[in-house]
Protein backbone atom coordinates (compact mmCIF):
# COMPACT_ATOMS: atom_id res chain seq x y z
CA UNK A 1 0.00 0.00 0.00
CA UNK A 2 1.34 3.20 -0.96
CA UNK A 3 2.48 6.16 1.89
CA UNK A 4 -0.99 8.19 0.15
CA UNK A 5 -3.49 5.11 0.47
CA UNK A 6 -2.37 4.51 3.44
CA UNK A 7 -2.85 8.25 4.52
CA UNK A 8 -6.59 8.27 3.20
CA UNK A 9 -7.42 4.89 4.96
CA UNK A 10 -6.14 6.38 8.23
CA UNK A 11 -7.81 9.32 8.11
CA UNK A 12 -11.21 7.63 6.74
CA UNK A 13 -11.12 5.40 10.01
CA UNK A 14 -10.31 8.37 12.16
CA UNK A 15 -13.19 10.13 10.90
CA UNK A 16 -15.72 7.63 10.98
CA UNK A 17 -14.36 6.55 14.71
CA UNK A 18 -14.80 10.39 15.78
CA UNK A 19 -19.03 9.91 13.97
CA UNK A 20 -19.05 7.30 15.79
CA UNK A 21 -18.35 8.49 19.38
CA UNK A 22 -20.64 11.80 18.59
CA UNK A 23 -23.52 9.78 17.23
CA UNK A 24 -23.08 7.47 20.80
CA UNK A 25 -22.88 11.12 22.47
CA UNK A 26 -26.23 12.11 20.98
CA UNK A 27 -28.00 8.56 21.25
CA UNK A 28 -27.49 8.23 25.45
CA UNK A 29 -28.34 12.40 25.01
CA UNK A 30 -31.54 11.19 24.21
CA UNK A 31 -32.04 8.22 26.37
CA UNK A 32 -31.40 10.08 29.71
CA UNK A 33 -33.43 12.92 28.52
CA UNK A 34 -36.04 11.63 27.13
CA UNK A 35 -36.63 8.08 26.93
CA UNK A 36 -35.23 6.41 30.50
CA UNK A 37 -37.73 5.86 33.32
CA UNK A 38 -37.57 8.13 36.20
CA UNK A 39 -37.11 5.96 39.68
CA UNK A 40 -39.54 5.53 42.16
CA UNK A 41 -38.82 7.97 44.41
CA UNK A 42 -41.00 6.59 47.68
CA UNK A 43 -38.35 3.47 47.14
CA UNK A 44 -36.09 5.55 48.76
CA UNK A 45 -38.42 6.46 52.16
CA UNK A 46 -42.18 8.34 52.74
CA UNK A 47 -40.96 10.81 53.20
CA UNK A 48 -38.86 13.98 51.64
CA UNK A 49 -37.35 17.41 53.17
CA UNK A 50 -36.82 20.88 51.03
CA UNK A 51 -35.02 23.28 52.31
CA UNK A 52 -35.96 27.07 50.26
CA UNK A 53 -39.25 25.28 49.96
CA UNK A 54 -41.43 28.49 49.97
CA UNK A 55 -39.92 29.77 46.83
CA UNK A 56 -38.57 28.63 43.47
CA UNK A 57 -37.59 25.69 42.61
CA UNK A 58 -37.27 24.35 45.92
CA UNK A 59 -41.59 25.43 46.57
CA UNK A 60 -41.89 23.98 43.08
CA UNK A 61 -40.06 20.81 43.84
CA UNK A 62 -42.31 20.12 46.95
CA UNK A 63 -45.24 20.46 45.00
CA UNK A 64 -43.87 17.63 42.61
CA UNK A 65 -42.73 15.70 45.01
CA UNK A 66 -46.10 15.54 46.88
CA UNK A 67 -47.67 14.69 43.56
CA UNK A 68 -45.87 11.51 43.70
CA UNK A 69 -47.37 10.64 46.69
CA UNK A 70 -44.34 11.74 49.46
CA UNK A 71 -44.56 13.56 52.40
CA UNK A 72 -43.08 16.42 52.99
CA UNK A 73 -41.00 17.98 55.48
CA UNK A 74 -40.89 22.00 54.51
CA UNK A 75 -37.67 24.33 55.49
CA UNK A 76 -37.78 27.99 55.34
CA UNK A 77 -36.90 31.12 57.23
CA UNK A 78 -40.73 32.70 57.10
CA UNK A 79 -43.33 30.71 59.03
CA UNK A 80 -46.17 32.77 57.24
CA UNK A 81 -44.91 31.44 53.63
CA UNK A 82 -44.57 27.62 55.14
CA UNK A 83 -47.63 27.80 56.57
CA UNK A 84 -49.17 28.71 53.28
CA UNK A 85 -47.28 26.51 50.99
CA UNK A 86 -48.24 23.28 53.21
CA UNK A 87 -51.72 24.12 53.71
CA UNK A 88 -52.19 24.29 50.01
CA UNK A 89 -50.18 21.48 49.15
CA UNK A 90 -52.12 19.01 52.01
CA UNK A 91 -55.33 20.69 49.94
CA UNK A 92 -54.22 19.47 46.73
CA UNK A 93 -52.19 16.17 47.25
CA UNK A 94 -53.27 15.28 50.69
CA UNK A 95 -50.40 13.96 51.83
CA UNK A 96 -48.79 14.87 55.48
CA UNK A 97 -46.48 17.75 55.51
CA UNK A 98 -44.37 18.88 58.63
CA UNK A 99 -42.71 22.17 59.00
CA UNK A 100 -39.58 23.62 60.60
CA UNK A 101 -38.91 27.49 60.75
CA UNK A 102 -34.95 27.89 60.56
CA UNK A 103 -33.25 31.09 59.05
CA UNK A 104 -29.92 29.26 58.01
CA UNK A 105 -28.55 33.13 57.87
CA UNK A 106 -28.51 33.29 61.53
CA UNK A 107 -28.12 30.01 63.07
CA UNK A 108 -24.76 28.01 64.09
CA UNK A 109 -24.32 25.07 62.08
CA UNK A 110 -24.16 22.84 64.48
CA UNK A 111 -27.69 24.23 66.23
CA UNK A 112 -29.11 23.76 63.01
CA UNK A 113 -27.95 20.45 62.40
CA UNK A 114 -29.45 19.47 65.93
CA UNK A 115 -32.81 21.28 64.82
CA UNK A 116 -33.24 18.87 61.89
CA UNK A 117 -32.32 15.67 63.28
CA UNK A 118 -35.06 16.56 66.34
CA UNK A 119 -37.23 17.64 62.93
CA UNK A 120 -36.95 13.93 61.55
CA UNK A 121 -37.00 12.17 64.47
CA UNK A 122 -39.61 8.94 63.58
CA UNK A 123 -39.94 9.84 59.67
CA UNK A 124 -38.96 7.93 56.98
CA UNK A 125 -37.00 10.10 55.31
CA UNK A 126 -35.93 8.81 51.93
CA UNK A 127 -35.35 11.95 49.75
CA UNK A 128 -33.86 15.01 50.87
CA UNK A 129 -33.50 18.28 48.48
CA UNK A 130 -31.48 21.01 49.07
CA UNK A 131 -32.49 23.98 47.56
CA UNK A 132 -31.91 26.78 49.84
CA UNK A 133 -29.62 29.46 48.36
CA UNK A 134 -28.88 33.17 48.82
CA UNK A 135 -26.82 35.37 45.94
CA UNK A 136 -26.65 38.93 45.55
CA UNK A 137 -29.21 41.73 45.48
CA UNK A 138 -27.34 42.44 42.07
CA UNK A 139 -24.15 42.07 40.37
CA UNK A 140 -20.85 44.15 41.60
CA UNK A 141 -17.00 43.77 42.17
CA UNK A 142 -15.77 41.56 45.31
CA UNK A 143 -14.54 44.33 47.03
CA UNK A 144 -18.09 46.22 47.19
CA UNK A 145 -19.61 43.33 48.99
CA UNK A 146 -20.42 44.25 52.32
CA UNK A 147 -19.41 41.63 55.17
CA UNK A 148 -23.15 40.89 55.82
CA UNK A 149 -23.94 39.62 52.39
CA UNK A 150 -20.52 37.92 52.33
CA UNK A 151 -21.32 35.88 55.58
CA UNK A 152 -24.94 35.29 54.21
CA UNK A 153 -24.01 33.69 51.03
CA UNK A 154 -21.11 31.94 52.70
CA UNK A 155 -24.12 30.48 55.79
CA UNK A 156 -27.01 29.66 53.48
CA UNK A 157 -24.97 28.14 50.77
CA UNK A 158 -22.35 26.42 52.13
CA UNK A 159 -22.93 26.24 55.78
CA UNK A 160 -26.66 25.42 55.63
CA UNK A 161 -26.55 22.40 53.55
CA UNK A 162 -23.17 20.98 54.66
CA UNK A 163 -24.80 20.52 57.93
CA UNK A 164 -28.54 19.61 56.58
CA UNK A 165 -26.55 17.28 54.87
CA UNK A 166 -25.11 16.06 58.09
CA UNK A 167 -27.92 15.72 60.09
CA UNK A 168 -29.40 13.28 57.91
CA UNK A 169 -26.57 10.57 56.25
CA UNK A 170 -27.00 8.80 59.31
CA UNK A 171 -30.67 7.75 59.13
CA UNK A 172 -29.64 6.81 55.52
CA UNK A 173 -26.82 4.72 56.39
CA UNK A 174 -29.18 2.90 58.71
CA UNK A 175 -31.64 1.69 56.66
CA UNK A 176 -29.20 1.36 53.34
CA UNK A 177 -31.06 3.67 51.13
CA UNK A 178 -31.76 7.44 50.41
CA UNK A 179 -30.93 10.23 48.17
CA UNK A 180 -29.90 13.79 48.24
CA UNK A 181 -30.63 16.55 45.75
CA UNK A 182 -28.41 19.64 45.53
CA UNK A 183 -29.56 22.06 43.23
CA UNK A 184 -26.25 23.76 42.05
CA UNK A 185 -25.59 26.53 39.07
CA UNK A 186 -24.48 26.67 35.91
CA UNK A 187 -21.90 29.55 37.04
CA UNK A 188 -19.92 26.45 38.13
CA UNK A 189 -20.63 23.68 35.16
CA UNK A 190 -21.66 25.20 32.14
CA UNK A 191 -20.16 28.63 32.04
CA UNK A 192 -16.09 29.32 32.65
CA UNK A 193 -16.16 32.49 34.91
CA UNK A 194 -19.33 33.89 36.54
CA UNK A 195 -17.56 37.51 37.38
CA UNK A 196 -19.36 40.08 39.60
CA UNK A 197 -20.91 37.54 41.07
CA UNK A 198 -18.01 35.53 42.39
CA UNK A 199 -18.88 34.60 45.86
CA UNK A 200 -22.11 33.28 44.90
CA UNK A 201 -20.34 31.18 42.48
CA UNK A 202 -17.71 30.36 44.35
CA UNK A 203 -20.06 28.47 47.07
CA UNK A 204 -21.59 26.90 44.25
CA UNK A 205 -18.31 25.39 42.80
CA UNK A 206 -18.00 24.38 46.72
CA UNK A 207 -21.80 22.47 46.18
CA UNK A 208 -20.70 20.55 43.18
CA UNK A 209 -17.46 18.91 44.39
CA UNK A 210 -19.18 18.37 47.35
CA UNK A 211 -21.52 16.57 45.79
CA UNK A 212 -19.31 14.20 43.23
CA UNK A 213 -17.07 13.45 46.64
CA UNK A 214 -19.85 12.16 48.97
CA UNK A 215 -21.27 10.36 46.61
CA UNK A 216 -18.07 8.19 45.85
CA UNK A 217 -18.16 8.20 49.85
CA UNK A 218 -22.10 6.69 50.40
CA UNK A 219 -23.03 4.83 46.69
CA UNK A 220 -21.66 1.83 48.89
CA UNK A 221 -24.46 2.77 51.60
CA UNK A 222 -27.49 2.75 48.96
CA UNK A 223 -27.41 6.48 48.91
CA UNK A 224 -27.89 8.42 45.61
CA UNK A 225 -26.34 11.85 46.25
CA UNK A 226 -26.63 14.31 43.02
CA UNK A 227 -26.01 18.08 41.93
CA UNK A 228 -28.88 19.16 39.94
CA UNK A 229 -27.55 22.27 37.24
CA UNK A 230 -29.52 24.99 36.50
CA UNK A 231 -29.29 27.74 34.01
CA UNK A 232 -31.47 30.73 34.23
CA UNK A 233 -35.22 30.04 35.65
CA UNK A 234 -37.69 32.04 36.13
CA UNK A 235 -37.53 32.87 39.68
CA UNK A 236 -37.08 35.69 42.19
CA UNK A 237 -33.42 35.21 42.69
CA UNK A 238 -33.09 35.63 38.53
CA UNK A 239 -35.41 38.57 38.42
CA UNK A 240 -36.33 37.04 34.80
CA UNK A 241 -39.72 36.07 32.79
CA UNK A 242 -40.25 32.70 31.62
CA UNK A 243 -38.99 32.08 28.07
CA UNK A 244 -38.08 29.40 25.87
CA UNK A 245 -34.77 29.19 27.62
CA UNK A 246 -35.88 29.95 31.02
CA UNK A 247 -38.48 27.29 31.65
CA UNK A 248 -40.55 28.53 34.99
CA UNK A 249 -39.47 25.96 38.18
CA UNK A 250 -42.29 23.97 37.65
CA UNK A 251 -41.36 22.54 34.08
CA UNK A 252 -38.09 22.67 35.72
CA UNK A 253 -38.81 20.65 38.88
CA UNK A 254 -40.88 18.08 36.61
CA UNK A 255 -37.40 17.78 34.80
CA UNK A 256 -35.34 17.17 37.86
CA UNK A 257 -37.35 14.61 39.60
CA UNK A 258 -36.46 12.16 36.55
CA UNK A 259 -33.07 12.14 36.82
CA UNK A 260 -33.15 11.45 40.87
CA UNK A 261 -30.89 8.63 41.20
CA UNK A 262 -28.98 8.44 38.58
CA UNK A 263 -25.55 10.45 37.59
CA UNK A 264 -24.23 12.52 40.19
CA UNK A 265 -24.03 15.54 38.63
CA UNK A 266 -26.08 16.59 35.97
CA UNK A 267 -27.94 19.17 33.59
CA UNK A 268 -31.61 18.01 33.92
CA UNK A 269 -33.32 20.83 31.83
CA UNK A 270 -32.99 19.58 27.72
CA UNK A 271 -32.73 23.46 26.57
CA UNK A 272 -29.82 23.55 29.31
CA UNK A 273 -28.39 20.75 28.25
CA UNK A 274 -28.24 22.37 24.40
CA UNK A 275 -27.46 25.51 26.03
CA UNK A 276 -24.58 24.49 27.48
CA UNK A 277 -23.40 22.35 24.44
CA UNK A 278 -23.52 25.88 22.17
CA UNK A 279 -21.57 27.27 24.89
CA UNK A 280 -18.94 24.98 25.18
CA UNK A 281 -17.85 25.70 21.39
CA UNK A 282 -17.54 28.84 22.00
CA UNK A 283 -13.81 30.03 23.15
CA UNK A 284 -13.48 30.61 27.05
CA UNK A 285 -12.25 33.94 26.36
CA UNK A 286 -15.22 35.20 24.42
CA UNK A 287 -17.73 33.95 27.20
CA UNK A 288 -15.80 36.01 29.80
CA UNK A 289 -15.86 38.77 27.73
CA UNK A 290 -19.35 39.00 27.19
CA UNK A 291 -20.24 38.09 30.60
CA UNK A 292 -18.24 40.67 32.58
CA UNK A 293 -20.15 43.21 29.72
CA UNK A 294 -23.16 41.48 30.63
CA UNK A 295 -23.04 41.92 34.70
CA UNK A 296 -21.17 45.11 34.65
CA UNK A 297 -24.42 46.16 32.90
CA UNK A 298 -26.74 44.88 35.75
CA UNK A 299 -23.99 46.55 38.30
CA UNK A 300 -24.87 49.60 36.92
CA UNK A 301 -28.58 49.24 37.47
CA UNK A 302 -28.65 48.10 40.71
CA UNK A 303 -26.28 50.99 41.76
CA UNK A 304 -28.86 53.39 39.85
CA UNK A 305 -32.01 51.90 41.45
CA UNK A 306 -30.15 52.06 44.98
CA UNK A 307 -29.09 55.70 44.98
CA UNK A 308 -32.29 56.28 44.07
CA UNK A 309 -34.23 54.26 47.02
CA UNK A 310 -31.25 55.60 49.12
CA UNK A 311 -32.47 59.26 47.84
CA UNK A 312 -36.45 59.03 48.13
CA UNK A 313 -35.77 58.00 52.16
CA UNK A 314 -33.23 60.64 52.20
CA UNK A 315 -36.03 63.14 50.51
CA UNK A 316 -38.52 61.49 53.33
CA UNK A 317 -36.72 61.96 56.27
CA UNK A 318 -35.73 65.75 55.64
CA UNK A 319 -39.54 66.16 55.17
CA UNK A 320 -40.43 64.95 58.20
CA UNK A 321 -37.59 66.87 60.12
CA UNK A 322 -39.14 69.88 58.74
CA UNK A 323 -43.03 69.45 59.37
CA UNK A 324 -44.60 71.70 62.40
Amino acid sequence: MEWADFFLVATTTLGFIITCKHLIHVLNWVWVMFLRLPKQLKQYGSWAVITGSTDGIGKAMSFELASQGLNLLLIGRNPTKLEATSKEIRDKYHVEVKILVLDMQYVKGEEMGKLIVEAIDGLDVGLVVNSAGLAYPYARFFHEVDAELMDAVVKVNVEGLTWVTKAVLPGMIKKKKGAIVNIGSGSTFVLPSYPLVTLYAATKAYLAMFSRCISLEYKHHGIDIQCQIPLFVSTKMSKMGSSLFVPTPEMYSKSCTRWIGYENLVVPYFLHSLQGFLISAIPDALVDSFMLRYFLYFRRRGFLKDSKIKGSKASSTSEANITP
